[in-house]
């Protein structure tokens, strides 16, 4: 299908105009700006487009991580493009050698490019992790909580209804579908609760300070083991890949919805 040559989006509206396809190069630009990847205090390489495939995007899969059978899972659905929340490059060099050269060869073999989002996904009010976590769990009120490096990371909202700390983590689970383990310092009925996904159990302290009733992160840490029992909040873990699934799912919805987009979501949960 033939690109119209016309703006990416409307000034009204902010939705993209192509129906089914785009080009790449709108496409990345409409992700950069829509995700605000230049607000955030990650090194430039973590963000953006990282690998460069067809100048065409008709299908794009989004994933948490890279991997080579996540690479080969967005092949098999016909990709144009893989929109992953973390990348292949890290802020530093890496040689393309071993199993790193063959998942950049086999994007470029098959025309695949290749999208990284990291924090930013995980702060954005929209389609972040922490926000739409928020929403799915049924907070109210929700305001940004969680800060790293002056830039405010994740969510903390209230339920309508105080809720028991065993009905959330049944509920956490339900709504990830994956274990949760907790840490129960503080009370047994939880009424405001703070969410950071993936690897936050710094955050349990600031959880703390804010008066919050319980902390919702991904995985769990040694060394901040003992700070829900002595700071007197409650800590659950979720899993840092499962917590980090909202995002990729949501953005999904929207590149589907306001670009025409088809969309496949590649899911390997690592159970960590």
């Amino acid at each position: 299908m033939a690109v119209p040559n016309r703006p990416a989006a409307t000034a009204r509206t902010g939705h993209l105009a192509y129906p089914g396809a785009m080009r790449r190069d709108d496409l990345v630009s409409w992700l950069d700006d829509y995700l605000e990847i230049g607000a955030f205090p990650d090194d430039p390489s973590l963000n953006g487009l990282q690998v460069e495939g067809a100048s065409e995007v008709h299908k794009v899969a989004v994933a948490v991580d890279c991997s080579l059978t996540t690479f080969e899972q967005a092949a098999d659905a016909g990709a144009d493009m893989l929109i992953t929340h973390h990348g292949l490059f890290w802020g530093k060099p890496l040689p393309l050698t071993g199993p790193h050269r063959r998942r950049v060869a086999y994007l470029l073999e098959r025309n695949i490019s290749l999208y990284a989002v990291h924090l930013p996904l995980d702060a954005h009010h929209e389609v972040g992790n922490n926000w739409g976590l928020a929403r799915l769990l049924g907070l109210d009120d929700i305001a940004p909580f969680g800060t790293w490096r002056g830039r405010t990371l994740g969510a903390a909202g209230v339920f309508p209804t105080p809720v028991s700390l065993r009905d959330l983590a049944d509920s956490i689970e339900k709504t990830l579908g994956e274990s949760v383990l907790v840490h129960a310092g503080g009370p047994l009925e939880v009424t405001r609760l703070g969410i950071v996904s993936g690897s936050a159990a710094g955050s349990i302290a600031e959880a703390a300070a804010a008066g919050l009733d319980a902390f919702l992160t991904g995985e769990p840490k040694h060394d901040h083991f003992h700070d829900p029992f002595e700071l007197g909040v409650n800590a659950l873990f979720a899993g840092h890949y499962m917590t980090e699934t909202v995002g990729v799912k949501l953005l999904a919805d929207v590149l589907r919805e306001r670009c025409g987009l088809a969309t496949e979501c590649v899911l390997l949960p690592t159970g960590l």
